[in-house]
């Protein structure tokens, strides 16, 4: 496909596959109170891990303006995903631009976060290898690195 920009190999499959997990985590956004889901906090970490009562009144004061900020990157990769699930050329990549790309990344990377709390992954993935989720989790991955290996081809 001709244009400048990032390019990323996605089948349609994948682009459908991705478009439900984003769709998930935007409810997941919308319906969940702050500190009432540990994925939802893991996205929030705790700015002052030694001090609770200064870490509490700093993500009272800011959580609602990152998950915003959360749910607009979210939905910029919905976009995208709309716009190849639209294409009749059969094209199986998406061009996008390096703020685009950015919240691509933000995105992906904050929807394996989701999947490691619900796996319980803190440092090593140690959960079940036959929990489907893990294989969900690694792909994620994978489409992390395509997405920065194609962002730094274009130095960006």
């Amino acid at each position: 496909m001709a244009g400048t920009g990032i390019h990323v190999p996605m089948q349609q499959v994948e682009a459908q596959h991705l478009a439900e997990l984003v769709e998930q985590f935007l409810d997941l956004l919308r319906e969940t109170e702050w500190g009432a889901d540990a994925a939802l906090s893991r996205l929030t970490p705790a700015v002052y891990p030694e001090d609770a009562e200064a870490s509490a009144e700093f993500a009272e004061a800011t959580s609602a303006d990152l998950l915003d900020r959360r749910a607009a990157d979210a939905r910029v990769v919905q976009n995208g995903l709309g716009s190849l699930g639209e294409a009749t050329d059969g094209r199986d990549e998406l061009v996008l631009t390096p703020s685009e790309a950015d919240a691509w990344l933000r995105t992906l990377a904050a929807l394996r976060l989701v999947i490691a709390s619900r796996l319980g992954i803190e440092d090593d993935p140690a959960p079940d290898p036959e929990d489907p989720r893990l294989g969900v989790y690694e792909w994620l991955g994978y489409r992390l690195e395509l997405l920065v290996e194609a962002a730094d081809e274009l130095d960006i």
